[in-house]
This record gives C-alpha cells, structure tokens and sequence, in this order.
C-alpha cells in the first residue's frame, strides 16, 4: 500500500496542472548530432554544462513538474554547489525521471517494425536508479504507419505493447513511476483517419497489457503522440480537426484511472506542438485528465540554433529563449495559448 501511494504521488505531480515534463533524456549519439550541426564539440562537459542551463535556469519550476534524464546526466554534478542534478532538481519541486531502456531492434519478417531492447536487466538497472534520485521512468516503442507495406503489424503493436507494460510491471516493483511512451510516428503519407484507427489500435493493446499484466494504473502516466497525418500527407486538416481527432482517440482508450498525458513533440516545431495541444484543451469537456507537453526538439533546437555563429554554447540567450518557450507550453497546456501563426492550420508538411 506504502509503494502505490508513493506512486501515485509522484503521477500526481507530473500531472500538476499548468506544468509539464522536460525531455532531456537524449543519449550522447543523439546530443552529439544535434551539438556538431551548430559546430558545438560533443564533450560530456558541453553535454553538462548544456543540461545544467536546462535545469537551473531561473523560475523553470513553474512550468516543469518532471524531467526525464538520461543516464549519463542522472550521475553528474552541478559546477554552481556540486550537487547531483536529481537534487538540484528534487529542490526546486521537479521530479527528476531516467530513460531506461537501450536501443531499438528490428522484428523479423515485419518489413521493417521494431522492438526496444533493455527489458532482461532493467530491474537491476532501475534499482540503481532510483538510489541516484530518480523517482519515475520512461520507456519509448517506436510505431511506424506505412500503409503500402502493412505497418503497422499486429505482431509489433502487440509485441511493444506487451514490453511497455512488463517494462511499467518492473519499475513499479522497484519503486519508480513509469510512464509508458507509445509513439506514433510523423513519418508517411497517412491520413488523419488512417492515424486515428493505429492510435486507438496501438493504445487499447497497451492499456489492455497493462491491466492484464497487473500494474498499478493510477501510478503510471502516458507520454503519446500527437494525433496526426502523415508529414507527407496531401490533404490539410485545421488545428481543430486534429484536436477532435486527439481527443477521440483518448476517450476511446484511455482509462480514467491514469491521470494525464503528457504529449511529446515528434518532428513538430513548438509553434504546430503548441497549437494543436492548446486546441486539445480548448475543446476538453468534462474529460478528467490532464493534457500537457514533454517536448525535447522542438524546444532544444531553437535553443542549439543560438550557438550557430560561434559554435560555443550561448548559455545566457539559451536560458532566456527557454524560459520563453516553456511560458509558451505552458500556456499550450491551459488551453491558452492563442499566437497560432503558421501553426494555425496542417499543410502536410512539417
């Protein structure tokens, strides 16, 4: 009983109305591609030194309830007092989170769907989590639509869904929230009706595991996608259209005894993300959950954009972008935030 009300409490947190979850949880590979397009040097200390701007920025904790870290950053240190991050965190009242899982596998005989690897050792792993300070997880299945080679296939959706809920099975057990991230990929000439069947398709798997296997659903959160076309797709759908789409797919699978979803951006600038999110919250009726954002791109590339010129990290102008950036999510998250610009309507592409 004690270990599902931490649980629960820590899903109450991240689903604090108004606030959402930093994605930072970038391997060094990733960082690194990101960094060498603006001519910045992929060192551990760049990678620190970028993180800790992320973290320690003035006033972040009134738009961030959670921050999901990799490994790397959840064991290193501050250079402003010497303290770990998940402390420098934990004081400011952001909930520091850990990406658990390794690296994506190709499924036989799927022309081309995957698997994530990393479920055989991730209680040990979790254990050494969560004595570093981490109090929740995040596990990410990649989901491919491409209707001319039938993905995708009923094997992978059931084989993901399947580890996402052994994978929310084993962190619960070892005391760590899980979110369960079932991403739906941009990529295709889908359209929006096509998205919609694979969202509710792939979601009514997860949720279905879940139970069946057990876990705790009121100490567990979502981090999805987005519903949307292909970026290929022909046809323009409006914001609204696309936030009608968004919410039927939740009402349709998503139980009530989780607590929120916190969107990931997925190839979307902020300003699209934000718009389309705003819209989903606009058009909420009495559904109970909380919608939010967990963007790493389309918030971090703006910011790494800065450093162009001098291919050094600009940390001051990053810090002061950011904070404008998370006022925008922010904002997106309350059903606020009206600047619709560019993102006002879905050109097809992205």
């Amino acid at each position: 009983q004690a270990l599902k009300e931490l649980l629960n409490e820590t899903a109450a947190l991240l689903c604090t109305p108004g606030k959402g979850i930093s994605a930072c949880d970038e391997s060094a590979g990733t960082v690194g591609k990101r960094f060498e397009a603006v001519g910045i040097s992929n060192t551990e200390e760049n990678r620190r030194k970028y993180r800790q701007m992320l973290f320690e920025t003035d006033g972040v904790e009134e738009f961030l309830s959670g921050v999901i870290l990799d490994p790397e950053t959840l064991y290193q240190k501050s250079s402003t007092d010497g303290r770990l991050f998940p402390e420098v965190l934990t004081s400011k009242g952001i909930v520091p989170g850990v990406k658990p899982h390794l690296k994506v596998y190709e499924l036989p005989g799927t022309n081309g769907d995957t698997v994530m690897q990393g479920l055989d050792s991730l209680a040990v792993r979790a254990r050494e989590y969560r004595k570093a300070g981490a109090k929740f997880a995040k596990w990410r299945s990649p989901i491919v639509i491409d209707v001319t080679t039938g993905r995708p296939t009923s094997i992978a959706i059931r084989a993901n869904m399947e580890d996402l809920a052994r994978y929310a099975l084993i962190c619960q057990s070892e005391g760590l929230m899980p979110i369960v991230e079932p991403d739906v990929s941009l990529s295709g000439d889908h359209d929006l009706e096509t998205a919609v069947k694979v969202n509710i398709a792939v979601q009514s798997e997860l949720f279905k595991a879940m139970t069946d296997m057990g876990v705790y659903m009121s100490g567990t959160t979502l981090k999805s996608n987005i519903v949307n076309p292909g970026k290929d797709c022909v046809k323009s759908y409006t914001v609204e259209e696309i936030a009608a789409a968004n919410l039927y797919v939740l009402r349709q699978s998503f139980p009530v005894a989780m607590k929120g979803n916190n969107y990931l951006s997925g190839g979307q600038s902020l300003t699209q993300a934000a718009a389309r999110l705003s819209a989903i919250n606009q058009m909420k009726e009495n559904d109970p959950w909380n919608l939010s954002f967990s963007w790493s791109a389309a918030i971090q590339l703006p910011l790494l954009q800065l450093c162009q010129k001098s291919g050094e990290l600009e940390l001051k102008q990053m810090s002061e972008l950011y904070m404008k950036e998370l006022r925008v999510a922010s904002a997106a998250s309350l059903g606020k935030y009206t600047n619709l610009k560019d993102g006002d309507y879905y050109v097809g592409k992205v």
